[in-house]
């Protein structure tokens, strides 16, 4: 690990406990945080005098329920008060890694979906369309103009409701508020829903889509954040937990090399959906062989390397796009690939004392090393 393990391990500290972003959160909120970032976690104190080990360990952790529930009341609050200000007819949800857990942060940031539910779009060849169930949008109501709208009134919202806090529109999907008597920051994401075909046959949340606006361009993407949890939750239940532990620990991992200076052409997003493909006998391991989830994160991430073919077959969760969408993506995987084979070899060698006299143990021999290791 090329700046030192005992800095991944400070600055993995840091991101937990919210001192990374302290500067975007209230001084209570900071407050907070100082004092709590003084208690160790259980992570710390599982593998002493093995760095490399407690790093793994405490990569794969999920942030403090604590941290999770001031951004979700955070988000709640700014939700409450966009109510007071926009139109009856929107409705609220929540998106990204918080709801997911999969955050690695402390002081995360919060997608909170705004809704205009008064215009939407839907499948033509959905079976409600075909039966007729469906009323065309009124002449020169379009999504791109009905998403402008509510991207103006949301903005304008934000700052009568919170006149004190930064509110950042720069980004062309979301407005950003933060600071003043915010505990967190929260994306805000003017959107409308797209009832799917397979909404319009199963009526379940998780198939419906929806849609938000590109400012910049001024055109709109077509999401699936229900599915994408949906999908990502069910798999990890059927992992007991280990399918999350290994798309933390890998955004742990890009999160350290950007500390680093490294530029990773992956997103938490496309982390999330590849480690989804991952063998799931041998992240299921992770139950009881913690270190296990280590072995088939490292072992995953290497297979797609050096098999770029298969890679490019592969699929968001939800279906909707390739995951290497774009052949730079491999340089992120390639360097995320090559960190993890770092960490595996280190844990190995902590964990199996023949390897410690090897400079350069092998992969499989490394992975055998920690895959039945048991941390108390």
């Amino acid at each position: 690990m090329s700046n030192g393990v005992n800095d991944r391990i400070s600055r993995l500290r840091s991101r937990r406990s919210g001192l990374d972003r302290a500067a975007v959160v209230t001084q209570d909120a900071k407050d907070f945080i100082v004092n709590r970032s003084r208690n160790q976690e259980a992570w710390e104190s599982r593998a002493r005098d093995m760095p490399y080990t407690t790093f793994a360990l405490g990569a794969m952790q999920e942030v403090d329920p604590t941290y999770t529930q001031i951004s979700l009341e955070t988000a709640e609050r700014v939700c409450n008060q966009l109510e007071k200000r926009l139109s009856p007819s929107v409705q609220f949800e929540l998106q990204g890694s918080v709801p997911l857990n999969v955050h690695i942060r402390g002081v995360s940031d919060v997608d909170l979906l705004v809704l205009d539910t008064s215009f939407f779009i839907y499948d033509t060849n959905g079976i409600k369309s075909r039966a007729g169930h469906y009323t065309p949008a009124a002449p020169g109501r379009t999504s791109v103009s009905v998403l402008s709208a509510l991207r103006s009134d949301v903005d304008r919202a934000l700052r009568a409701a919170f006149p004190a806090a930064t509110v950042d529109s720069k980004s062309p999907k979301a407005v950003k508020i933060y600071g003043a008597s915010l505990a967190r920051p929260v994306d805000v994401v003017p959107s409308h829903w797209y009832d799917t075909a397979a909404y319009q046959s199963s009526g379940q949340k998780h198939d419906r889509a929806i849609t938000i606006l590109d400012a910049q361009k001024m055109t709109t993407i077509d999401n699936w954040p229900f599915l994408h949890i949906k999908k990502i939750t069910d798999r990890c239940d059927a992992t007991y937990g280990g399918l999350r532990k290994s798309i933390r620990l890998c955004k742990n991992i890009k999160a350290e090399l950007e500390a680093e200076g490294t530029k990773i052409n992956l997103s938490s997003f496309d982390l999330a959906s590849i480690m989804y493909h991952a063998n799931t006998t041998n992240l299921t391991a992770g139950r009881v062989y913690e270190l296990a989830i280590l072995a088939e994160t490292q072992r995953f991430l290497d297979h797609l390397w050096m098999n770029k073919d298969e890679a490019r077959r592969l699929r968001v969760p939800d279906g909707s796009r390739a995951i290497f969408d774009a052949e730079n993506k491999f340089d992120g995987l390639g360097a995320v690939s090559k960190a993890m084979d770092d960490l595996l070899r280190a844990v190995a060698q902590e964990q199996h004392y023949p390897l410690r006299l090897q400079s350069k143990p092998g992969l499989q021999e490394s992975r055998n090393a920690v895959m039945y290791s048991v941390i108390q």
